[in-house]
């Protein structure tokens, strides 16, 4: 009876989805990296005239990965108050684009570098960083991921790059145009720059 139990137990765990259950932060960086160097490594995919179906590929594996009202929250830090709920939906759709822009390029650049991974570490409750390096020939770049915990999945809130946040690169920006304009004045400015 007993070994009855346990193997309907496990067949139960078994049936339910994998995707469902957090794993370590590592692992979670390991296999999102995984999924975009299998879009940039694709054959079909080289060239300059397959960088707009590399970019789809690639879009839901990030949309899947980022949390991106929170990086907008982290971003704004006590700014975010000062924003209507309209505005916050606005900034965080515009400031997706605007990373997007600006990381995409560097994406889109890799030329077989190796992505070597180091140790994860608690930076906060709910909260690790995963250490790695991109190595290339000439050097090696550092690059450190910050995740966080959420419905039983890991997204990332902040990457850093050569010791430079994502987060804190972006947050001294717009905290500086938010001195001198409204919150509706610096959504404007990022309407032109991502139109």
């Amino acid at each position: 009876m007993r070994k009855l139990v346990i193997g309907l137990n496990l067949l139960i765990l078994s049936m339910a989805p994998i995707h469902a259950l957090a794993g370590p932060p590592l692992d979670t960086i390991k296999s999102r990296v995984g999924e975009v160097l299998v879009v940039l490594r694709d054959p079909a995919l080289q060239g300059e005239a397959a960088k707009e179906a590399k970019t789809k590929k690639l879009r839901p594996i990030f949309d899947n990965t980022f949390d991106y009202v929170e990086l907008s929250k982290a971003t704004l830090s006590r700014n975010w108050e000062k924003f209507k709920p309209d505005q916050q939906q606005e900034f965080v759709k515009l400031y997706k684009s605007v990373l997007e822009k600006a990381y995409l390029n560097i994406i889109l650049s890799y030329k077989d570098q190796e992505v070597v991974f180091g140790r994860e570490r608690e930076i906060g409750q709910n909260r690790f960083e995963v250490e790695s390096k991109i190595v290339s020939a000439s050097q090696d770049t550092p690059v450190h991921f910050r995740l966080f915990s959420k419905g039983n999945q890991w997204f990332l809130y902040d990457v850093v790059i050569e010791n430079i946040s994502i987060v804190a690169n972006y947050r001294s920006q717009f905290g500086r145009l938010l001195q001198k304009d409204s919150p509706e004045g610096m959504l404007a400015n990022l309407r032109k720059l991502v139109g």
